[in-house]
């Protein structure tokens, strides 16, 4: 058991504290303290912003030019050894950001030291994580995007296909599979309208804020906003230090995003199961059973499914996070880069498995055709037919579609397979011109409104979706 009074009488107080500490935190409020351990993912963004806020002060005769190039120069030399992997990240300096300003106060000397004028951890570690989640939107979109690639190249594939649509999963209409990829092109359209309208909100810089009230120096926040690609400097200090809405809009993106995958991901479960048979994947997209040597379990699709589950979760962790904290700075907000950290890593395997699954099976056309022409599909098509050839409110022609179906389903026929004088039985004025809109095909082509089925709509479709979603 740890003593928790324990204060490590052998370990030095933390530098970087400043004179006020002479131990070391307890055990316990160290290992609580330390974030290291994940926030290191930021040394890139780190060392970015660092560079930046050094060209200022050098910019605004703040640190000397000379001072500034050492500063500048070290942060590079430390940017390659973290990359080349020769970087030793050290729990007992607490974080990313006090791990390289320890390594550069060791390469160029006293003049590391001048690094943090005019800047506080909480607008460092503020800008910082701004600029991954920026970098992460940005890989976002891109990843998104070579999904929606591989969804239209299927649906061109497939514009023909056809295959029974469902409500309630239960079969309402015949559609085409190329017409139902394409709903998924429009929902992944909009998480990347998502993504980029988070984008362009968050897309100011916190530099400069210092740790809440602004600074005396003369800095000149324009130019470290531009030198970072923000589009302005945050007009209030405090809530540049304060705010993680970003965060929190990027974890609400990755949740719904996660919801749209969920659901073509349980889709796809269901297509490849035996009682559907409509897709198969291949050996690189299957796993077996430890028992059953007959098995072929999409394991991807079921994995992308149960991870949207982590997605609303890191949601809901930050949420509870932020809900009561007062202005400005808490550390309880150190508790904000985990769930981001993992929401990222997690929904970009989930994309990435979802574009190479999508690009993976195969279709058996016949078993989906089959489907698509059972438990009365067309019934729909007899009750237009009746509206526009026999001018019946619509209300009646769906009552005697109903007789009809009722009547078929009795004689274990198909709504086709009814003669006309059996259909006349229920509706006398029925004519044999009927049976011209009943097969499955001729259902599919007659759905020519705007966003419907018919294959003249979705090859337009996809020329459009090319325009809108592939630049």
């Amino acid at each position: 058991m740890v003593d928790t009074k324990k204060t490590g009488k052998n370990t030095k107080a933390n530098q970087m504290w400043g004179g006020q500490f002479s131990v070391a935190p307890a055990e316990l409020l160290a290992k609580i303290n330390v974030s290291v351990g994940f926030d290191k993912q930021l040394y890139r963004q780190d060392i970015s912003g660092s560079i930046a806020h050094a060209k200022m002060l050098a910019k605004q005769k703040i640190i000397t030019e000379a001072d500034a190039k050492a500063i500048i120069e070290g942060l590079k030399a430390i940017l390659a050894d973290i990359e080349a992997g020769d970087f030793v990240f050290q729990d007992a300096l607490e974080d990313v950001h006090m791990n390289i300003e320890s390594a550069l106060k060791e390469r160029i000397g006293e003049a590391a030291g001048r690094l943090h004028t005019a800047r506080s951890r909480n607008d460092q570690v503020a800008t910082d994580f701004r600029l991954y989640v920026r970098d992460a939107l940005d890989a976002f979109d891109g990843a998104f995007m070579a999904l929606q690639r591989t969804l239209l190249k299927r649906a061109e594939e497939h514009v023909g296909t056809l295959m029974p649509g469902f409500t309630h999963l239960q079969v309402a209409q015949p559609v085409t599979l190329g017409h139902h990829l394409l709903a998924y092109v429009e929902m992944i359209g909009r998480d990347r309208d998502r993504i980029r309208d988070a984008r362009k909100r968050m897309n100011e810089s916190p530099l400069g804020a210092a740790a809440l009230a602004g600074t005396s120096f003369p800095i000149d926040r324009d130019y470290t906003a531009k030198e970072l690609g923000f589009a302005a400097p945050m007009a209030n200090s405090l809530d540049a230090v304060a705010s993680r809405d970003f965060a929190l809009e990027f974890l609400s993106v990755a949740a719904i995003s996660a919801v749209h995958l969920s659901r073509f991901a349980e889709e796809m479960v269901n297509w490849s199961s035996a009682q559907f048979g409509f897709i198969r994947f291949s050996d690189a997209w299957s796993t077996g059973s430890s028992i059953m040597p007959q098995k072929r379990n999409p394991d991807a699709a079921e994995l992308v499914r149960g991870k949207s589950g982590r997605m609303f979760g890191n949601l809901m962790s930050l949420l509870t996070t932020m809900k009561g904290l007062p202005l400005a700075y808490n550390k309880d907000m150190q508790e904000d880069k985990e769930p981001v950290f993992d929401s990222v890593e997690n929904l970009m395997v989930c994309v990435q498995a979802m574009t190479g699954m999508v690009l993976d099976f195969s279709v058996n056309k016949e078993e989906m055709e089959e489907s698509a022409s059972e438990a009365y599909a067309n019934a729909t098509d007899l009750a237009d037919w009746l509206v526009r050839e026999l001018k019946l409110p619509f209300r009646d022609a769906h009552h005697i579609t109903a007789k009809l179906v009722k009547l078929a389903s009795g004689k274990g026929k198909k709504l086709e397979e009814l003669s006309l004088k059996e259909m006349q039985s229920i509706e006398p004025k029925i004519l044999k011109s009927i049976f011209s809109v009943l097969p499955t095909i001729d259902s599919v082509k007659s759905r020519t409104s705007f966003g419907g089925t018919a294959p003249e709509n979705v090859r337009k479709a996809i020329a459009e979706a090319k325009k809108r979603y592939l630049k």
